[in-house]
Protein backbone atom coordinates (compact mmCIF):
# COMPACT_ATOMS: atom_id res chain seq x y z
CA UNK A 1 0.00 0.00 0.00
CA UNK A 2 1.35 3.50 -0.87
CA UNK A 3 1.28 6.42 1.52
CA UNK A 4 -0.84 9.44 0.00
CA UNK A 5 -1.00 12.65 1.63
CA UNK A 6 -4.37 12.81 2.56
CA UNK A 7 -3.73 9.17 4.72
CA UNK A 8 -1.26 10.50 6.73
CA UNK A 9 -2.56 11.98 10.24
CA UNK A 10 -0.47 14.12 12.92
CA UNK A 11 1.70 12.66 15.05
CA UNK A 12 0.53 11.95 18.80
CA UNK A 13 0.50 14.54 20.88
CA UNK A 14 1.02 17.30 17.86
CA UNK A 15 -1.82 19.07 18.30
CA UNK A 16 -3.64 20.25 21.20
CA UNK A 17 -7.16 20.22 21.61
CA UNK A 18 -8.76 24.60 21.98
CA UNK A 19 -9.04 25.67 25.23
CA UNK A 20 -12.74 27.10 25.57
CA UNK A 21 -12.78 29.21 28.34
CA UNK A 22 -15.87 31.10 30.01
CA UNK A 23 -17.85 28.26 29.51
CA UNK A 24 -18.80 27.54 33.29
CA UNK A 25 -17.05 25.59 35.95
CA UNK A 26 -17.50 22.44 34.93
CA UNK A 27 -15.43 23.17 31.57
CA UNK A 28 -12.52 24.00 33.95
CA UNK A 29 -12.31 27.58 32.70
CA UNK A 30 -15.24 29.68 33.59
CA UNK A 31 -16.23 32.61 35.55
CA UNK A 32 -12.26 34.20 35.62
CA UNK A 33 -11.42 32.51 32.56
CA UNK A 34 -7.65 32.20 33.47
CA UNK A 35 -7.45 35.66 34.20
CA UNK A 36 -6.75 35.63 38.02
CA UNK A 37 -8.69 37.72 40.39
CA UNK A 38 -9.09 41.82 39.10
CA UNK A 39 -5.82 43.78 38.06
CA UNK A 40 -5.26 45.44 34.45
CA UNK A 41 -4.49 41.81 33.26
CA UNK A 42 -7.82 40.69 34.14
CA UNK A 43 -9.89 43.22 32.01
CA UNK A 44 -10.62 43.27 28.71
CA UNK A 45 -8.48 46.28 27.13
CA UNK A 46 -5.72 45.29 30.15
CA UNK A 47 -2.71 46.58 28.01
CA UNK A 48 0.35 47.91 29.08
CA UNK A 49 3.33 48.88 27.02
CA UNK A 50 6.31 46.46 26.55
CA UNK A 51 8.70 47.10 29.38
CA UNK A 52 6.05 48.88 31.37
CA UNK A 53 6.71 48.78 35.13
CA UNK A 54 3.23 49.92 36.48
CA UNK A 55 4.65 53.55 36.57
CA UNK A 56 7.59 52.87 38.27
CA UNK A 57 10.75 53.97 36.16
CA UNK A 58 11.49 50.79 34.32
CA UNK A 59 14.88 48.94 34.33
CA UNK A 60 16.00 50.10 30.54
CA UNK A 61 15.80 53.61 32.20
CA UNK A 62 17.24 53.31 35.26
CA UNK A 63 20.70 51.62 34.04
CA UNK A 64 23.76 53.75 32.85
CA UNK A 65 24.18 54.65 29.07
CA UNK A 66 27.47 52.94 28.11
CA UNK A 67 29.03 54.40 24.98
CA UNK A 68 29.14 53.42 21.47
CA UNK A 69 31.32 52.10 19.11
CA UNK A 70 30.85 51.16 15.51
CA UNK A 71 32.05 47.83 14.35
CA UNK A 72 31.70 49.02 10.40
CA UNK A 73 35.10 51.40 10.15
CA UNK A 74 37.32 48.55 10.28
CA UNK A 75 37.37 46.07 6.98
CA UNK A 76 38.78 42.54 6.81
CA UNK A 77 40.64 42.04 3.51
CA UNK A 78 41.01 38.15 2.60
CA UNK A 79 44.18 37.45 0.88
CA UNK A 80 43.23 36.00 -2.42
CA UNK A 81 41.16 39.78 -2.99
CA UNK A 82 44.43 41.12 -3.22
CA UNK A 83 44.40 40.09 -7.60
CA UNK A 84 41.83 42.01 -8.31
CA UNK A 85 43.67 45.80 -8.07
CA UNK A 86 45.81 46.69 -10.49
CA UNK A 87 49.52 47.83 -9.80
CA UNK A 88 51.75 46.32 -6.96
CA UNK A 89 51.04 49.49 -4.49
CA UNK A 90 48.11 48.83 -2.35
CA UNK A 91 46.46 51.29 0.18
CA UNK A 92 43.13 51.94 1.41
CA UNK A 93 42.12 54.26 -1.67
CA UNK A 94 42.94 51.07 -3.48
CA UNK A 95 40.70 48.79 -2.09
CA UNK A 96 38.12 51.05 -2.03
CA UNK A 97 38.57 51.61 -5.87
CA UNK A 98 38.44 48.03 -6.13
CA UNK A 99 35.44 47.65 -4.49
CA UNK A 100 36.47 45.39 -2.12
CA UNK A 101 35.69 47.64 1.33
CA UNK A 102 33.26 50.05 1.77
CA UNK A 103 33.88 53.76 1.54
CA UNK A 104 33.26 54.59 4.99
CA UNK A 105 36.13 52.01 6.02
CA UNK A 106 38.88 54.01 8.40
CA UNK A 107 41.03 50.81 8.36
CA UNK A 108 41.51 47.62 6.89
CA UNK A 109 43.20 44.59 7.92
CA UNK A 110 44.70 41.70 5.75
CA UNK A 111 43.86 38.43 6.47
CA UNK A 112 45.10 34.86 5.60
CA UNK A 113 42.56 33.39 3.38
CA UNK A 114 43.55 31.67 0.46
CA UNK A 115 47.07 32.56 -1.22
CA UNK A 116 48.42 35.38 -3.33
CA UNK A 117 50.93 35.03 -6.10
CA UNK A 118 52.03 38.72 -6.87
CA UNK A 119 54.30 40.60 -5.42
CA UNK A 120 52.40 43.38 -3.41
CA UNK A 121 53.43 46.28 -1.38
CA UNK A 122 50.73 47.50 1.94
CA UNK A 123 50.79 50.90 2.50
CA UNK A 124 48.81 51.68 5.95
CA UNK A 125 46.87 48.61 5.80
CA UNK A 126 47.50 46.06 8.61
CA UNK A 127 47.83 42.15 8.27
CA UNK A 128 47.76 39.56 10.39
CA UNK A 129 50.69 37.24 10.98
CA UNK A 130 50.37 34.48 8.83
CA UNK A 131 48.93 37.28 6.16
CA UNK A 132 52.25 38.99 6.26
CA UNK A 133 54.47 36.11 5.85
CA UNK A 134 52.25 35.16 2.76
CA UNK A 135 53.36 38.65 1.24
CA UNK A 136 56.48 38.50 1.96
CA UNK A 137 57.08 35.16 0.91
CA UNK A 138 55.37 36.01 -2.64
CA UNK A 139 58.10 38.76 -2.72
CA UNK A 140 55.50 42.02 -1.58
CA UNK A 141 56.40 43.78 1.36
CA UNK A 142 53.96 44.88 4.60
CA UNK A 143 54.68 48.64 5.89
CA UNK A 144 53.97 48.49 9.34
CA UNK A 145 50.63 50.80 10.98
CA UNK A 146 51.00 53.40 13.37
CA UNK A 147 50.60 52.27 16.97
CA UNK A 148 46.57 53.68 17.65
CA UNK A 149 46.82 56.27 20.68
CA UNK A 150 46.13 54.55 23.73
CA UNK A 151 43.29 56.29 25.38
CA UNK A 152 44.22 58.53 28.81
CA UNK A 153 43.17 57.54 31.98
CA UNK A 154 41.06 60.05 33.85
CA UNK A 155 43.11 61.33 37.05
CA UNK A 156 41.01 60.36 40.15
CA UNK A 157 39.95 63.59 41.99
CA UNK A 158 40.96 63.76 45.76
CA UNK A 159 38.58 65.09 48.22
Amino acid sequence: MTMRLNDMKPAVGARKTRLRVGRGASAGQGKTCGRGVKGQRARKGGYHKVGFEGGQMPIQRRMPKVGFRSTMEQAEVRLDELHKIEGSVIDLDALKKANIIPTFAHRAKVVLSGEIKKAVSLKGIGATKGAKEAIEKAGGSVEALPEPPKPRKLAKKQA
